[in-house]
């Protein structure tokens, strides 16, 4: 078992800390806002919290973090309360955070200068994923790192794979979630498709899963998408930063990503009307405001 620190309690890190902790490791928990803090801490036995990352990643073996950008990564990590400023030598930071692979090397970089790991680690497997232990979680990291943070991610966990140096797990997710903008741009006109040709769209959805045309976003998000439901999963709003965040990786590399690009603008659509926190599923509301339904 491990001394922890776990910093960020949003959607995907408050379950995350709680897998940790019940798999009976040491951990301290850190959160902008200090009442989540304290309400996990009550929540999982009177487990410690802490004011600022440096106090929480004081004396700790591993460091996960999961937050919302770079901006509010480099927040955590560092300045005089930065966790890096509590970390000691052979300690390990990981990062599930969706950012970009230049500031996860920016970091790495400084961590390595006072001899303290790093390993970018963003996860996919949404909100469920995290509740359930079941994330897949693509790394990046010196050997090393990755095996001192490999078994203690397999508390949340349902596949880790070590892609290469930092920076190749943030590379990885950018896949991911390119794979994920297509997907469910096509499911949404699938569905529409099939409601306007006045077939029963969940019906025709579960059959089509079962073949060449299934996926995980078929499977899991066909049924709330005829009914309308948005109210769960991974909001537009966090989509369209990390799709910025691939968009940018691509011109860096000189890649066209056409089709990215505009599942990108549709997504702004929702924003403007409205769905900025519906979960991502929510693309084919556009396709019935075009129609003219009331939505």
């Amino acid at each position: 078992m491990a001394k922890l620190a776990f910093l960020g309690l949003g959607v995907m890190g408050y379950p995350m800390a709680g897998h940790l902790q019940r798999a009976g490791h040491e951990v301290t928990v850190y959160n902008r806002s200090m009442g989540k803090a304290e309400a996990w801490a009550a929540e999982h036995g009177g487990a410690a919290f802490a004011a600022t990352p440096r106090a929480a990643a004081t004396g700790a073996d591993l460091v996960m973090a999961c937050v919302g950008n770079d901006d509010d990564l480099r927040a955590v990590v560092l300045g005089e309360d930065g966790a890096l400023a509590g970390m000691g030598a052979g300690a390990v930071f990981v990062d599930h955070t969706t950012v970009s692979a230049t500031v996860s090397r920016e970091l790495a970089q400084i961590a390595a200068a006072q001899e303290v790991g790093y390993v970018d680690a963003p996860v996919s497997g949404g909100q469920a994923g995290a509740e359930n232990g079941q994330l897949a979680i693509m790394c990046g990291g010196a050997d090393a790192d990755f095996a001192k943070a490999e078994p203690v991610m397999q508390a949340y966990a349902k596949a880790i794979t070590h892609f290469g140096p930092v920076g190749a797990g943030q590379l990885t997710k950018m896949v991911n979630q390119i794979c994920i903008a297509g997907l469910v741009q096509g499911i949404s006109e699938a569905l529409l498709f099939a409601s306007e040709a006045g077939l029963d769209a969940k019906k025709v959805a579960e059959l089509v899963s079962q073949g060449a045309g299934g996926s995980w976003q078929l499977a899991n998000r066909a049924d709330t998408m005829v009914d309308g439901e948005f109210n769960h999963g991974f909001a537009v709003d966090w989509m369209r930063k990390d799709l910025g965040i691939a968009m940018d990786q691509a011109k860096a590399m000189g890649v066209s990503l056409p089709v990215t690009a505009l599942v990108d603008q549709f997504y702004g659509d929702v924003q403007a009307m409205g769905g900025g926190r519906w979960d991502t599923s929510s693309l084919i509301q556009r396709l019935r405001k075009l129609q003219g339904q009331d939505i």
